[in-house]
């Protein structure tokens, strides 16, 4: 699958000779970002998360449109990710969230990368290794359990910030429910919360700056928009979806989604009564029909386990759906009742065509994940 990128024009544009696409509208992105700063507090700043290829959309040029629009903070998740901005001209902050070898520190200095320092023994190994010093944000368990050093560990948190090559210039955490709205998962938040800025004012009162703190992803800011912090990391919001569907949020915070997913229209089938589909034969022609061949399939990505659930595509300004079971490079959908379809056509798979619009929120729902996921396994093919 390949992204077609054209910043100038603020959109992709459709070339023809391809099987399958996705679009970048960067008007859409700009959108969301001055829609997500407004929910931000006096001096937190906007700290744009673009691990994982930019969840889909392509890391590069949304890193480089996202300079463009001021953005001088990034995350993301493996030092490898961070060299790569580097080497292609990112400016700015750019943060390394997940783990880095102690033995590859010097990448750490050698690109100017902030490392997360995900508990004591890795930073003081950090600190081992390091001949220059390391720019280090602290990781804070507060009640997620996964990465971070336990955030009443206070002792132990002080005693990094007297590490020689360790430069401390920020410290954070994650909140592991901030999207809900169940009433404990509310409190365990709150506690969380608590728990994080009672932590850094004890290190302040030892004598240790903590320096810039952040403690909010995109539910976190929704849902807890006011908290006194220096950064706010935006990830899913950014990119105009939500993890799940959401009409009241979606009302209350119309984003709009950055990506949309087409593909073509490789051959059209005449099907006669009783004529099976596919793989496993899951489909069967009730009566006479039409069905179309589409050049994407599960290793372009779509999940084979939305096979055999009237999954809705668009084609022509209409809606059809998939039938039997998705392949790893082709799907077959109905075309019965769409006469003039044929090889070449366009086919949306999310995005808009006509009055109709796909959405990524209702993708994943009907394969048993999150927009998050659906997005990431959007990867490209070579033609």
């Amino acid at each position: 699958m390949i992204t077609k990128t054209n910043q100038d024009a603020m959109i992709v544009r459709l070339l023809p000779e391809r099987r399958a696409w996705k679009e970048i509208n960067y008007e859409n992105l700009k959108w969301n970002v001055e829609t997500l700063k407004g929910l931000l507090p006096a001096g937190c700043e906007f700290m744009a998360v673009v691990k994982a290829d930019a969840y889909g959309h392509g890391v590069i040029p949304t890193a480089s449109y996202l300079n463009r629009l001021g953005i001088q903070a990034f995350a993301v998740a493996t030092v490898q990710e961070g060299v790569e901005l580097r080497l292609h001209g990112i400016k700015g902050e750019i943060l390394i969230l997940g783990y880095t070898s102690p033995s590859q520190v010097h990448l750490l200095t050698t690109y100017d990368l902030i490392q997360t320092a995900v508990d004591c023994a890795h930073a003081q190994a950090l600190n081992e290794a390091a001949y220059y010093p390391v720019k280090v944000h602290i990781k804070l368990d507060t009640g997620m359990h996964r990465l971070g050093e336990r955030s009443d560990h206070i002792e132990e948190l002080a005693a990094l910030f007297n590490c020689q090559r360790l430069k401390i210039c920020g410290m954070f955490s994650h909140l592991c429910v901030a999207d809900s709205q169940k009433m404990e998962d509310i409190l365990f938040t709150k506690l969380q919360i608590s728990a994080f800025f009672q932590t850094a004012e004890q290190l302040r009162e030892q004598g240790c700056n903590p320096g810039k703190l952040h403690l909010q992803s995109s539910y976190g800011v929704l849902n807890y928009p006011d908290l006194p912090v220096s950064y706010a990391r935006f990830g899913i919001a950014m990119y105009g979806c939500y993890s799940s569907p959401e009409p009241e949020l979606s009302r209350k915070l119309p984003l709009r989604p950055v990506l949309s997913l087409h593909a073509r229209i490789a051959a059209v089938k005449e099907l006669k009564a009783g004529e099976t589909v596919s793989y496993g034969r899951n489909f069967r022609a009730e009566s006479s029909m039409r069905a179309a061949a589409v050049t994407i399939g599960y290793a372009d990505g779509i999940p084979r386990c939305l096979s055999n659930k009237n999954i809705p595509v668009l084609l022509r300004g209409q809606k059809t759906q998939i039938l039997g079971n998705i392949c790893m490079d082709q799907m077959i959908i109905d075309v019965s009742r769409i006469p003039d379809a044929k090889p070449g056509d366009i086919v949306t798979l999310l995005g808009t065509d006509g009055d109709y619009t796909l959405r990524a929120e209702d993708l994943a729902e009907a394969a048993g994940t999150i927009t998050n996921e659906l997005l990431c396994r959007l990867h490209v093919r070579e033609e």
